[in-house]
């Protein structure tokens, strides 16, 4: 079954889910939500990926359409990925139903 749009889910440093969002915006997407949030990892991690684990964390809820996630996506590893003050992490999973918004902009109810 192919899907109409997609959760995009970004978890990074506490302070750049504005960047996540502008990067999203810049390609088509409308809105997000900011969740606060504490990573945890041990100093293995730490270690293997050459970072810093910051405990404060913002996972950013971006739903887009299904063609333009893999764009949002590269963006979102570009200006806010492992390599960048952001650290982030992006991902994106499947939404099968929609309500509460409106996905074509030309669209207007009529009453």
């Amino acid at each position: 079954m192919k899907t109409k749009h997609e959760a995009i889910f970004c978890i990074v440093n506490s302070g750049y889910s504005e960047l996540v969002m502008d990067a999203a915006k810049k390609l088509g997407a409308r809105g997000g939500t900011v969740i606060n949030a504490r990573g945890t990892a041990n100093k293995d991690a730490e270690t293997f990926f050459h970072i810093t684990i910051q405990p404060e964390k913002e996972i950013v809820m971006i739903l887009v359409p299904t063609k333009i996630k893999d764009d949002v996506l590269h963006a979102l590893y570009k200006e806010a990925g492992l390599d960048t003050p952001g650290q982030g992490i992006a991902f994106a999973m499947p939404v099968d139903n929609v309500v509460g918004i409106n996905s074509d902009p030309e669209h207007t109810e009529k009453k």
